[in-house]
């Protein structure tokens, strides 16, 4: 039977300089991966990359950074090649990286819907290609989306409907990678409290996610918590592996499908 602890293996992360992404590469690590490699978008952000590796390091795990954006062509595909000659081949691939736009529909421009659909849908799915290129059997395979793919609400058609394709990417893939043992799954939490929720809310708005949720009075921010987000990815991406080809809204009660 294929070996699925976290121990001495692997991982890729995309956005792993930052917010969840960092905390990810942190948690992991110190559950027993062996070498993370992340990825950053913004030079701005080398810095905070290394921060990142030096707290993988610390957790007793190899950490490397490669910059990179990813909407260049060839670009992820570029990514898994840095990535495997830094560390080896990935048994564990996550991809963090989105973009969000809160507007009405008769508002939006052409330019912002091809951005939009760019990181959202065109790197998710190059991505959830080359992770079935690269990844080790019985390798693990996650995508972040959003819950509002479960909600019934106005604004967020080129967020929401950008991570929607990425549902069924997913279902795909895990048909198409099962039988190299590889799992597929995508993650959907609720309204975080990072500065990439909070760019583009109304004080009104936020003071409307903070109570929207069921479990909202119990939560620091009223909203979801990165690190409410870290433990479940941990055991997607490890004992959970019999799961895949899901979609998981996990954000305390916010939309549900």
């Amino acid at each position: 039977m294929a070996n699925h602890s976290l121990h001495g293996k692997t991982v890729l992360i995309t956005g792993g300089a930052k917010n969840l992404g960092r905390l990810v590469a942190r948690d992991l690590s110190a559950h027993g991966a062996g070498r993370i490699v992340i990825h950053y978008h913004n030079p701005a952000d080398a810095e905070a990359a290394q921060d990142t590796v030096r707290e993988i390091e610390h957790n007793g795990a190899q950490g490397f950074s490669v910059q990179a954006d990813l909407t260049r062509p060839g670009a992820v595909a570029s990514l898994f090649t840095q990535a495997k000659t830094l560390a080896g081949a990935p048994d564990i691939a996550i991809n963090t990286v989105g973009k969000v736009l809160k507007k009405p529909i008769l508002e939006t421009t052409d330019e912002e819907y091809e951005a939009m659909f760019a990181v959202n849908t065109r790197v998710a799915f190059q991505f959830i290609r080359e992770a079935g290129r690269h990844l080790n059997d019985n390798g693990k395979l996650l995508t972040l989306v959003t819950s509002l793919l479960g909600a019934y609400t106005p604004f967020y058609a080129t967020y929401a409907g950008s991570k929607a394709s990425v549902e069924h990417f997913t279902r795909a893939a895990s048909k198409e990678f099962g039988a190299r043992g590889i799992s597929v799954n995508a993650i959907g939490p609720g309204p975080m409290d990072t500065p990439f929720f909070y760019g583009q809310e109304a004080p009104e708005a936020v003071a409307y996610h903070k109570i929207a949720a069921a479990l909202s009075a119990f939560s620091p921010s009223g909203l979801t918590e990165i690190e409410d987000i870290a433990p479940y990815i941990r055991f997607i991406v490890s004992e959970g592996w019999w799961m895949t080809g899901q979609t998981i809204l996990v954000n305390g009660g916010y939309t549900t499908k």
